[in-house]
């Protein structure tokens, strides 16, 4: 209750404030609309504030755009992070939470699971981007003593995620009887975690992490794209012909999957949230709420790619 949260913002194509529903009039949280590569502003919003850390969540994060558009992702994922970086170190703040992702490490083959000592191998222009800035917010801790910590989630999934990711884009386009795109044969493998498990996670690093340290999070629950998609579809009681399989896409990593032991081991953190049960949970949020798919999807100009990943 003694803490202030300051939400700074971009509101891209993939932000609403709609998502912000909840808070935005609560008095411990400050929304403002900006840049994290507009270095004035962040600099005036720490000293008004009395900021005391940073928790990096912003990122142009859909590889599909990447592979398409490569050159936002480094300016806002490698350059705001290095904005960020300077700022942090400059104006004295006591921690610097950098919010990564597996895809750093590259591609697992049938067997074995990511931890925090696998190489940095990134296979597509979003994951290069995130692998550029954890070196710089590992840099910034090594050169000149910066206190960070950097979290590497795996494939988040809930309410309110942007309608190109694979599961709401699974759930708006059954929902609509549409044909539901599925790369290559499906059989891509990812590491399923629910965006409440990690939040806790991440905040649990924030607060009780070591300084200068990387913690994997996981949700144990790997699960093919094939096999995500057709339990969408028997959840709304759709048929299975609905699934299109279109060419696959550029580079297209084999398997993810985490070794969440670190985390486990020195914060004590597990996930709590059931795969099943959660993917309940998110398909009936949906459902419950079309008009916010369709409104955000509007918002951005209809600008999703129609792809799963």
């Amino acid at each position: 209750p003694e803490l202030t949260v300051v939400n700074l913002d971009a509101l891209t194509y993939a932000g609403h404030r709609a998502n912000l529903a909840d808070c935005l009039d609560h008095p411990r949280h400050v929304f403002v609309q900006g840049d994290i590569r507009d270095a004035g502003l962040v600099e005036e919003l720490v000293r008004r504030h009395g900021i005391e850390g940073i928790l990096n969540f912003a990122a142009e994060s859909h590889v599909d755009r990447s592979i398409s558009g490569p050159r936002a992702f480094v300016e806002t994922n490698v350059g705001g992070t290095l904005n960020l970086l300077v700022l942090a170190r400059e104006l004295g703040l006591k921690r610097f939470l950098q919010v990564s992702t597996d895809e750093v490490y590259g591609s697992l083959g049938a067997a074995g699971r990511f931890t925090e000592d696998t190489p940095l191998a990134p296979n597509s222009p979003y994951s290069a981007s995130k692998a550029g800035a954890d070196h710089l917010v590992h840099a910034f801790h090594h050169t000149y003593g910066l206190d960070t910590v950097i979290v590497r989630s795996s494939n988040n999934y809930g309410p309110c995620q942007f309608p190109e990711k694979l599961i709401p884009l699974a759930i708006r386009h059954a929902l609509a009887d549409r044909p539901v795109p599925v790369y290559g044969s499906g059989a891509n493998v990812r590491d399923w975690l629910h965006v409440e498990d990690n939040c806790r996670a991440i905040w649990a690093a924030h607060t009780r992490g070591r300084a200068g340290e990387v913690y994997n999070v996981g949700g144990g629950n790997e699960r093919t794209n094939i096999e995500v998609v057709h339990a969408i579809l028997a959840r709304l009681g759709k048929p299975a012909s609905l699934v299109a399989h279109v060419a696959d896409r550029p580079g297209h990593d084999l398997r993810y999957a985490i070794d969440a032991g670190k985390i486990a081991r020195e914060l004590g953190w597990r996930p709590a949230v059931d795969f099943a049960d959660g993917l309940d949970r998110t398909v009936d949020w949906y459902r419950e709420h079309r008009e916010w798919i369709e409104q955000v999807a509007t918002a951005a100009g209809n600008r999703d790619t129609g792809k799963s990943h």
